[in-house]
Order: structure tokens, then sequence, then C-alpha cells
């Protein structure tokens, strides 16, 4: 059975990127293009992995982060931040709520492709 990623983007070039890439590389794919949805669907379609924007209007991507990190019912998925906001202070923020990894934007499809992989433990 593939594993599962859900992609946390609203914008929708990201989204038809990262699903493309995601698809491409076996895995399926769900959506969502704000904070609320992300948590709604990491319940629902049970997630392996989130790719996961900060900038979202009403709940951030580190209250989703956040959110995912502190229930039990989700606390073993991975989140990967991928986001334009890559100063240090917003990569540390990240990690200490939780993210297992962080991206910025513009990233190499191959680097985000490995460490898709590397979390999810594929080859």
């Amino acid at each position: 059975m593939a594993k599962r990623i859900l992609i946390a983007d609203d914008e929708p070039n990201i989204v038809t990127s990262l699903e493309f890439l995601m698809e491409q590389a076996g895995y399926e794919t769900k959506v969502a293009t704000n904070g609320q949805e992300a948590l709604d669907l990491a319940a629902s379609f049970r997630p392996d992995l989130v790719l996961l924007d900060i900038m979202f209007p009403a709940k951030s991507g580190y209250e989703v982060c956040q959110r995912l990190k502190g229930e039990p019912a989700t606390r073993s998925i991975k989140v990967v931040i991928v986001s334009a906001k890559g100063r240090d202070v917003e990569v540390a923020k990240a990690l200490e709520l939780g993210a297992d990894a962080y991206i910025a934007k513009p990233f190499s499809t191959r680097e985000l492709v490995a460490k898709v992989r590397e979390l999810l433990g594929n080859p």
C-alpha cells in the first residue's frame, strides 16, 4: 500500500507541483488549502507525512504542526515544513513545535523527495 502524504498549502502552483512530484514518487496524496482543513484531513485521511506551509489565514502552519504533534492520534505523522520563510528563527520555531524537517522555498525537487523518502523509511 502506498504511503500517504497530505499537502497543506494555499498556493495553487506549489500544490500542483507537490502533488505531481509526490505521485510520481509513488505516494497517495490529498490537498488541504488552509490550516483547519489540514487538521481535518489529518484526522480522516491519516497521512504518513504532511508537507506543510506556514503562512495560512486563521490557523498557521505552526499551529497545525503543534496540534498534530500534541495529539496522540496524530503524533506519529511526520511533518515537513515547506515555506518561503527560511530565516533561522522560523526554522528553529518549527523544529521546537515538533516539525521533523524544514525545507525553504524555492526548494530542490530532488532534495524534497529525498527528505520525504528518508522520513518514511523508503530507499
